[in-house]
């Protein structure tokens, strides 16, 4: 029992180490699959769990042909990857004709390319056939769907244990957001998933990815049972929940954190209103809304929309009345100081983990 809470504590404090060293590096806009970044960890795991369910398979193989051969062993060797040099574990066995695909033999260099699409092919949903079929097309090296599938056994455990890991009973801040992929299924049919990134601000202003969650759509049904999560893993209260103004986002949030003030993001509401003006007054339009959101107190930005009304209420009465009808959760970020009212009212941190830059 000691063992396993040993063991415990320390998967524990690694993904601590390495969720503060990727809160670092989106800060300061590094990449985090370049060299040095926090995730060559996870590469490294990914590319030791492939050569062993590579062993399995071939010891496997080896049996069904009769033929006897056992593990002999483990090796070390270097390889570079475009994530910086890693240290792999190859296993050996007894007959010495084990022939690895994804990490060669003699091989020290990891196509830079291959690396990071090994963990985003399976992250974005394709199947193991699409994988298998991609690695063998791209880089010339066939990959079964058994081997991928054995590698996504041993890898997935330890996903599945951070995606429903304890969290803190109170963050101060929320953000939820989602991300579209264009995925092809089994079938050869190509469909949309929305991946929510729900990142957290805690009472020490440390940031935590606190989960990801796929769903087929972006809906408030499937936000209800994200946030029904959450709760269930221990998160009690939230003090501001900043979200887009899909309907029914602010109903579902409060039925589970019914003391939560909501912030919807400003920039999905000016996307939502630029669709539905004319492209010869978009210009001007700009212009005028940028006076409303990018005022300095609330008495002046409800002063700057009432302008708006008047100078364009007539033409486009269905975006001024988007504006009013979510004017409350529009404007909670002016309860704030103005050093943390960008941070409330932007999608830019948990756009940062969607897309992290170059």
């Amino acid at each position: 029992m000691d063992n396993y809470q040993d063991k415990e504590h320390e998967q524990s404090a690694n993904f601590e180490e390495m969720r503060d060293l990727a809160i670092k590096q989106l800060k300061s806009g590094k990449s985090l699959t370049g060299e040095g970044g926090v995730f060559a960890p996870l590469l490294k795991q990914f590319l030791d769990s492939a050569l062993e369910a590579e062993m399995e398979t071939h010891l496997q193989a080896e049996k069904k042909s009769n033929k006897k051969n056992k593990r002999n062993g483990k090796r070390k060797k270097m390889v570079k990857t475009s994530a910086g040099e890693i240290e792999l574990i190859t296993p050996q066995d007894r007959n010495n004709d084990f022939e690895p695909v994804i990490v060669p033999k003699r091989s020290t260099i990891l196509a830079d390319s291959l690396s990071p699409k090994i963990l985003a092919l399976y992250s974005k949903g394709m199947s193991l056939r699409d994988i298998s079929e991609y690695i063998q097309e791209m880089y010339d090296s066939k990959v079964s769907a058994q081997t991928l599938s054995s590698i996504i056994d041993k890898v997935l455990p330890e996903v599945k244990a951070w995606q429903n890991r304890d969290l803190k009973p109170v963050y101060s801040i929320v953000w939820m957001d989602a991300i579209h992929f264009k995925v092809k299924g089994e079938d050869g049919r190509v469909t949309s998933r929305a991946v929510y990134n729900v990142l957290a601000l805690d009472e020490e202003g440390k940031m935590d990815l606190i989960g990801m969650y796929i769903s087929e759509s972006e809906g408030a049904k499937f936000c209800l049972s994200v946030l029904t999560h959450l709760k269930n893993r221990g998160l009690n209260d939230i003090l501001i929940a900043c979200t887009d103004n899909l309907k029914g986002f602010s109903e579902a949030i409060q039925s589970i954190y019914p003391d939560t003030e909501i912030q919807k993001y400003i920039i999905h509401q000016i996307r939502n209103s630029i669709k539905y003006v004319a492209s010869k007054d978009q210009k001007e339009f700009m212009k005028d809304l940028k006076l409303v959101y990018r005022a300095t107190t609330s008495e002046l930005t409800e002063n700057e929309l009432n302008n708006l009304k008047g100078k364009w209420g007539a033409k486009y009465p269905i975006v001024i009345e988007s504006w009013e009808r979510n004017w409350d959760e529009l404007t909670n970020y002016f309860k704030y100081d103005s050093h943390i009212r960008k941070m409330i009212y932007t999608t830019n941190a948990v756009g940062r983990v969607s897309s992290p830059g170059p």
